[in-house]
């Protein structure tokens, strides 16, 4: 139901990513317009802007949708702006291209943060227009741990194939486990290029130990999270992955990278971190989880008690209180 002090509203969400991709930033796109849905609201997701008129216009990424604000703006200054900020906006492109980065954001209404420590990486004259809001996933018909297969520890990379992720870091670290080690790292995920197809490809040749699954449908990713004891997330930068709500939500331990944008979601104790692109670091952790069960009872406990807060309905919540800043700034 549609909160009280929030009118039924018109809006578009803009993503760069296209209707066929499994990109996190679409299935964020469509996450929200069915929350906003539930709440009563009209939303339609675009991928361009083809000047119509609506209530809000909701942007994610500030440099890959800058020409999209210019043009809304222009459009219509006094219509509410939310733009979303995305891991490369952040750690990329405010430092690489900050004048197009801060003019999205100098534009906007509103800022959306994915993860807690948002505001210690953007400048301090955007801290009064920034919203933390945490994504959420549904939890899952069965949890990791549900159907694990004996003589195997299998760990789960989930998420596209790309530099900012790192993505082939745990299997580099399985490659230091000891011979008699039971681990299995499987790695789904669709490669950004054809030389992150190779090399995925190469390491699956020459490293037993690694499997790189492709790009997996819903039922798919839950039998490998469900056959999982462990995930790994080695980005070297995330502006808050869901991919740490989905495995939160799922009992599923996490051992990530220490950087912001897993820290502002798992917390600073959180005690599964390893230095980001130390693969030795990340094999001692991955061995400890194998072998110690109480170390990996500790990170499952750690991730059940995060779960709550990665809820369809906090971030429906989340959404409702942004709209309502924004309408009530513009009023």
């Amino acid at each position: 139901m549609k909160p009280p002090n929030v009118a039924i509203m018109d809006i578009i969400i803009i993503t760069p990513a296209g209707p066929e991709s499994k990109a996190g930033n679409r299935a964020t796109a469509v996450r929200w317009q069915q929350l906003l849905q539930q709440s009563g609201h009209q939303v339609a997701v675009e991928t361009e802007y083809q000047g119509e008129q609506c209530d809000l216009l909701i942007a994610l990424h500030a440099w890959r949708s800058a020409n999209v604000i210019k043009a809304f703006k222009a459009a219509w200054p006094e219509t509410p702006l939310i733009v979303v900020l995305t891991g490369t906006d952040i750690y990329h492109h405010q430092h690489e291209f900050p004048d197009v980065t801060y003019e999205s954001m100098d534009l906007s209404d509103l800022l959306i943060g994915l993860h807690d420590l948002v505001a210690q990486d953007i400048p301090e004259r955007y801290a009064g227009k920034l919203l933390t809001l945490r994504q959420s996933a549904d939890k899952p018909a069965a949890f990791g741990g549900s159907r694990l297969e004996p003589g195997q520890f299998h760990i789960c990379v989930l998420g596209h194939l790309r530099e900012e992720k790192d993505s082939l870091r745990a299997a580099i670290a399985s490659r230091h486990l000891p011979e008699h080690s039971n681990v299995i790292v499987s790695c789904a995920g669709k490669p950004y290029s054809d030389e992150w197809r190779e090399l995925a490809l190469q390491e699956g040749r020459s490293n037993p130990r690694f499997r790189w699954l492709g790009e997996l449908n819903r039922p798919e990713l839950a039998n490998l999270v469900a056959v999982s004891s462990v995930m790994v997330i080695s980005s070297v930068m995330e502006g808050g992955a869901n991919v740490i709500s989905e495995a939160c939500r799922a009992e599923l331990p996490i051992l990530a990278s220490d950087i912001p944008g897993n820290r502002g979601l798992l917390g600073d104790d959180y005690p599964g971190y390893f230095p980001a692109k130390d693969d030795r670091a990340l094999a001692d952790l991955m061995a400890r989880a194998e072998n110690d069960s109480e170390f990996l009872a500790e990170l499952k406990r750690r991730v059940v008690e995060l779960a709550d807060t990665f809820q369809p309905e906090q971030e429906r919540q989340s959404l409702e209180r942004a709209l309502a800043l924004v309408v009530s700034a513009d009023s």
